[in-house]
């Protein structure tokens, strides 16, 4: 028989673990980066999108995480939706409809008229594409991860998995270094008169070569017998293993979204600072969440999930609150600031890095996209899409500028209360 003959399953099994991560990836990358550039031009979108006539820039800045939280209650129906195509029809389908469809939301936006030209329409646009975004983005974490988790081998799903929030970090560091380039490259007549659309644009060739990495996709191969007393399977144990991993994951949402996206606007509105130094500290944050994320997957495939998790959320519940004073404080010399967003960004990639595979292992295959994927977009619709809404309230009613702390160190004790009931050994056991 010559090489010809070959078949595609003989040719392409040496490579196909490096490509599974490298599709899976990218799509993360191009929805994360989104994330990115609307939370670092929060400011500017409240202006041109939510922002009236008599109304205060808070007020249009809370509209505008309003508009952001929503997109997350639409999460959980994209995780249903798009995980039981994963499910049922394989993981290629539904992540290539949902990268599809994320691209496309994020494009709009960027051509989308503003509300002088067009008056009340103007958000209600935005909203709707925003309601598209969370319908995808609910769909690619469950995908993603499956994927990843599924070709990976026994002893490094940690680190496979971890690839998913690495490629998040990018994606949100790579939106906030767009947005702070634009920021320091245009007068800010420029940027917010037409300059905020350009990061919305350069969606499209992202998601064009998220969408030809997908297309050219093997499913993973078949899973081993499942072992003795596996995951659950019937509605009522799915559904409580869903809400143990949001409880496992609370804190890393919570955390998260709030040193990694909410903090441009928090350092805008609530202690002065300019666009470019807020971008710059969201830069570092992200820079540290990045570095810290591969490590920490590595680490809990030898030692466990649950310490390495453990250590990122305790970490967040002792030095939060410490870390917010450091910036809330103008003699700290820039050096000292820049330690403190740096750690607190490393804190969240602790809870980060080992989550994705930590949610797999909680399910089987047959179930798998759907329910690690519900758990996290509950999680992320209740701690990380309200997370700016709430801060910016919370802060306009009590006058209290510590609030991003309160809400990251309850988030995370809450979080730890979770992961101290995480199997011990479940890193060693083979994926069902």
């Amino acid at each position: 028989m010559g090489p010809l003959a070959l078949r595609p399953a003989d040719v392409r099994r040496p490579s196909t673990p490096r490509r599974a991560l490298l599709a899976g990836s990218v799509g993360n990358l191009v929805e994360w980066y989104e994330f990115g550039v609307y939370g670092s031009l929060a400011t500017v979108i409240a202006a041109n999108f939510f922002r009236y006539e008599g109304s205060s820039g808070a007020e249009a800045l809370v509209a505008t995480y309003a508009s952001f939280a929503l997109a997350f209650f639409f999460r959980p129906v994209g995780a249903v939706v798009f995980g039981r195509l994963g499910d049922r029809l394989g993981r290629r389908p539904a992540l290539v409809v949902v990268v599809g469809l994320m691209t496309l939301a994020t494009v709009t936006i960027g051509l989308l008229p503003t509300r002088a030209a067009i008056g009340a329409g103007a958000p209600w646009l935005l909203t709707l594409l925003r309601a598209l975004q969370g319908l995808s983005a609910g769909g690619e974490f469950g995908g993603a991860v499956s994927l990843m988790t599924e070709y990976a081998p026994v002893g490094r799903r940690g680190l496979y998995g971890a690839w998913q929030s690495f490629t998040v970090a990018l994606g949100l560091l790579t939106g906030a270094g767009t947005a702070a380039a634009l920021a320091s490259a245009l007068p800010a007549e420029a940027l917010y008169a037409w300059g905020w659309r350009i990061p919305f644009l350069l969606a499209l060739p992202l998601g064009a070569v998220a969408l030809w990495l997908r297309t050219a996709l093997d499913e993973p191969p078949p899973p081993p017998a499942a072992p003795a007393g596996g995951a659950p399977v019937g509605p009522r144990e799915l559904a409580r293993a869903v809400v143990l991993g949001i409880g496992r994951i609370m804190g890393w949402s919570a955390a998260g979204y709030t040193f990694l996206v909410v903090l441009p606007s928090y350092l805008q509105a609530t202690l002065g600072a300019s666009l470019r130094e807020a971008l710059l500290a969201t830069a570092l944050a992200n820079v540290g969440f990045a570095a810290s994320i591969l490590p920490a997957g590595a680490l809990s495939d030898r030692i466990g999930r649950r310490p390495v998790m453990l250590g990122g959320a305790l970490g967040v519940v002792v030095l939060a609150l410490p870390l917010l004073h450091v910036l809330q404080s103008p003699g700290a010399p820039p050096w000292f600031r820049a330690g403190a967003v740096l750690l607190a960004g490393a804190l969240v990639g602790l809870m980060a890095g080992p989550g994705p595979a930590m949610l797999a292992e909680m399910f089987p295959r047959r179930v798998r996209c759907t329910g690690l994927g519900l758990a996290y977009a509950l999680a992320g619709a209740v701690f990380s899409g309200c997370a700016g809404l709430v801060i910016t309230a919370l802060i306009a009613r009590t006058g209290d500028t510590s609030v991003p702390a309160y809400y990251a160190a309850g988030a995370c004790a809450l979080s730890c209360c979770a992961l101290l009931g995480l199997p011990g050994r479940g890193h060693r056991e083979p994926l069902g």
